[in-house]
């Protein structure tokens, strides 16, 4: 049994103390928000200690471990002070608004025996699990090419104006590429790997009144010469969401919960030296269905608690949540900078320009 401690019980927050209480091996002891009434509602509603202080209930000895749901900027503090503390720590998507913050979590993540895990519930869908089994087994061959679309990440202007510090640089230190798409591109990088370069045209606020991104192109370039397409936004209905990988041997297609092998015979290369004039290889279509969708987050939190009590490995260890913040970070910074961005980015000064970011920033916490 562990005693876990949820920081942050207002939005998501509510939905994790729901999941924890469901689970066999998990007692929720403590939950923690700033609001006071916050707090002691969610403490009333599932009998445990109402904290308002995340420092103290780390040193109250009811915890010893936490899941932390509170905005981005103060993931980076409690991951780090309870890590330092023993405390096992499964944080929400993104694990920090930047690589350099994300970078000093890892950091203090230096007892192994201690669990860090990150919230990529994505990972559980047995419609990824199988595009990434099909890639990593070689089905596709080597990569040529990938494309991701996520447009149906739409917001209205009452959204960002739900909070002051929404869409803000001081609030949230990024717009759709740090609140909505932490997931796809974690997917993006858990499939398809890492790029090498990215070059990215991201605009501020071109649908919406607010001081972040909006909408992003990107172009990436990969280790083996694949090249690669990212576009997001939240100005577009109904938008689509579409992952098309294409390698020598095959192509695969995600969209609409349905995942699409598309198989060459000959491969790609063969048929481009022995082909004959006109026409391309055959291809054979095969069509995946799934009996449910996953991406559950009470998965997720099993997972974390298995992992501690028993060793199990870990879906998403928190040290592979730096990958979907580099990518964002890069592709903010490409466009800010007007250049190609070589990966790994460096953090600091990706750092330095964000704090320039923030200094203008309209939301004064």
């Amino acid at each position: 049994m562990i005693n876990l401690g949820i920081i942050g019980v207002g939005g998501m927050g509510a939905g994790h103390c729901k999941n924890a209480s469901e689970l066999e091996h998990i007692k929720l002891a403590a939950v923690c928000d700033l609001s006071q009434e916050t707090a002691d509602t969610r403490a009333k509603e599932y009998d445990c200690t109402p904290f308002t202080s995340f420092e103290e209930m780390l040193d109250s000895g009811l915890v010893d471990s936490i899941l932390i749901a509170v905005p981005h900027f103060f993931h980076t503090p409690i991951a780090i002070a309870a890590l330092e503390k023993g405390i096992h720590v499964l944080v929400e998507k993104p694990i920090a608004v930047h690589k350099a913050d994300a970078e000093r979590m890892i950091a203090a993540h230096s007892d192994t025996s201690v669990i860090f895990s990150a919230m990529f519930n994505q990972r559980t869908n047995p419609l990824y699990i199988e595009a990434k089994r099909l890639v990593e087994s070689g089905e596709l061959g080597e990569i040529i090419r990938t494309n991701y679309i996520v447009s149906d990440w739409f917001r209205s202007q009452a959204y960002y104006d739900s909070g002051s510090w929404r869409a803000t640089w001081k609030g949230e230190g990024g717009g759709v590429l740090v609140n909505q798409c932490p997931h796809s591109l974690d997917l993006f990088q858990w499939i398809c790997g890492m790029p090498t370069k990215i070059r990215a045209w991201c605009t501020f606020g071109k649908y919406h009144d607010i001081e972040v991104e909006d909408e992003v192109n990107a172009y990436m370039e990969y280790a083996n010469g694949a090249t690669g397409l990212f576009y997001t936004t939240t100005g577009e209905a109904p938008g689509t969401n579409r992952m098309e990988i294409s390698g020598d041997k095959a192509q695969l297609i995600i969209e609409n919960g349905t995942l699409t092998l598309r198989r060459n015979s000959p491969s790609t290369s063969e048929h481009i030296k022995n082909g004959p004039f006109w026409g391309g290889p055959e291809t054979t279509k095969i069509d995946y269905t799934f009996s449910s969708e996953g991406g559950m987050h009470k998965e997720m939190i099993e997972n974390f608690a298995n992992a501690i009590l028993n060793g199990a490995d870990l879906i998403a260890p928190a040290e592979e949540g730096l990958h979907s913040v580099e990518l964002a970070n890069a592709m903010i910074y490409s466009s800010l900078t007007e250049t190609t961005v070589n990966l790994p980015l460096d953090s600091a000064a990706y750092e330095e320009k964000l704090n320039e970011l923030m200094a203008g920033s309209s939301f004064q916490p």
